[in-house]
């Protein structure tokens, strides 16, 4: 379901503005000046959140006439100066009626967001071009970061448009499709045994003189405010009317915080009502890789001490993630729940959603399909619901994980 944009009388970004407004602590609230260039917050070393001044927002009519990428919500983004903006056309990506699938399962309505349709290949492009964005804004020369592999690329990719130095970190094991695109990008690649937050203790060494800007997951503001964009999306696409459970593939988390935080800002702005349902929020994670799972479920306190093992989702093989408060809490405010999949499931998945859908997905768009299965089999979602499945990236990139499960 693809929300259609009049090209002929588009809105051009010169016309429009930014209204942030403030950076918060997400853990105490301290305000931090949103006109400096920040990372962490200083009190808890904990993610900031931006946030926008809601009284002088346009009408959503308004976006009729706006070019179909993510930055056609640029008053709720925060770059500030619309010439520092670098864009690869990342964003809008098509809403799908899954309707094979939805008459196997007897489903009322299975939607899927391909978020694959985006530059570089994945959602991370979202992230990483505002983050690069505002980079630039701040005169920022370099930019460094740990990644299992697509924000390596996106962000490699950005980089270059921005004419900025890259240093991307990544495990040995990540395919060699994703090393390969960062070497196209003219980017220098680390690898390191290990999974990503070996990646990040490597980035600490390498850049303790602080001279590159790390754009880790939530270790600055800006990445969670492209991802959110998939949220006012989401409305949008689908005229205002929100689904009733939305299942994401949840490593970092980013997409999963930001989503939420979209639909809130919605409310605040007025262009969702205020008493309108929102969705449940499903995280989906990967047994091998599953740290919120477990602290959702009471099996630990918290993520601090977790160890997991490398999986096919390679985005999901994160098993120390900044945003787990963050994640618990929109998993809480929504009345959403945690689920894992096993890499057979994955593999499953793949299989089904590519014979009766047409659809190579990433391993993580395939394990949030299985979760809904798995769901629908508890009662957590009901058949008569409307479902929508986040499909993070495409399935092209992952061939060197799947050789394995494939028939001679």
């Amino acid at each position: 379901m693809q929300f259609a944009v009049d090209t002929d009388m588009k809105t051009t970004l010169q016309s429009l503005t930014s209204h942030l407004s403030a950076l918060t602590c997400s853990n105490c609230g301290k305000p931090h000046s949103p006109f400096d260039k920040q990372t962490v917050s200083a009190c808890c070393q904990l993610p900031l959140l931006a946030g926008y001044t809601p009284d002088v927002m346009p009408e959503k009519e308004a976006l009729l006439t706006r070019e179909g990428t993510m930055w056609r919500y640029l008053e709720m983004l925060p770059v500030l100066h619309k010439e520092n903006i670098v864009s690869l056309g990342e964003g809008f990506t098509p809403i799908l009626e899954l309707n094979n699938l939805a008459r196997r399962y007897e489903l009322r309505k299975l939607l899927l967001k391909d978020e694959g349709q985006n530059p570089t290949g994945s959602f991370k492009a979202r992230g990483l071009s505002m983050a690069i964005s505002k980079a630039k804004e701040h005169g920022v020369e370099g930019c460094i970061i740990p990644t299992a592999g697509n924000a390596g690329v996106a962000m490699a990719a950005y980089c270059a448009k921005a004419g900025m130095r890259a240093t991307v970190v990544m495990p040995r094991h990540t395919p060699k499709a994703f090393r390969d695109e960062c070497y196209w990008y003219g980017a220098e690649v680390v690898l390191v045994d290990g999974l990503i937050n070996d990646c990040a203790a490597k980035v600490r060494e390498l850049n303790s003189n602080g001279e590159l800007l790390d754009v880790s997951t939530l270790k600055e503001p800006y990445r969670l405010e492209g991802k959110k964009t998939m949220g006012y999306e989401i409305a949008e696409q689908g005229n205002w009317q929100l689904p009733d459970v939305i299942l994401y593939p949840a490593g970092g988390g980013t997409g999963l915080i930001g989503i939420w935080k979209a639909f809130k800002e919605m409310k605040q702005i007025g262009w969702l009502p205020e008493d309108i349902k929102l969705p449940r929020m499903v995280a989906v994670q990967a047994e091998n890789c599953r740290p919120l799972v477990e602290t959702f479920y009471g099996r630990q306190d918290n993520a601090q001490n977790y160890m997991g093992k490398p999986t096919i989702a390679n985005g999901l093989a994160v098993p120390r993630p900044l945003g787990e408060q963050l994640m618990l809490q929109t998993l809480q405010e929504s009345g959403g729940t945690a689920i894992s999949i096993s890499e057979q499931e994955m593999v499953e998945g793949l299989k089904e959603l590519g014979t009766r859908e047409g659809l190579f997905v990433a391993p993580e768009g395939a394990a949030v399909w299985m979760a809904a299965r798995k769901l629908l089999d508890t009662g957590f979602i009901q058949y008569d619901e409307e479902i929508l499945l986040l499909n993070t990236g495409s399935g092209q990139k992952y061939m060197e994980n799947l050789s394995g499960f494939q028939p001679e």
